[in-house]
């Protein structure tokens, strides 16, 4: 019985091993998808504050980074 009983706990932990390194390739996609939205919503509003000539975001800048 206790061969069985280690055959199930190594399975279960090589299925919790797998739904780690899937939620941590999940992870690394959303960190690279949110620091591309972050790249472009700055290019956007430094375009936008050319644009109207205001500094919108309050860095005292205007169209600056």
């Amino acid at each position: 019985m206790g061969i069985f009983w280690d055959l199930l706990q190594q399975n279960e932990l090589e299925k919790q091993q797998k739904q780690a390194d899937s939620v941590e390739e999940r992870v690394a996609i959303l960190e690279e998808e949110l620091s591309k939205t972050k790249s472009l919503l700055r290019k956007t509003l430094e375009a936008l504050e050319n644009h109207l000539g205001k500094d919108i975001d309050g860095d005292g800048l205007t169209g600056a980074s």
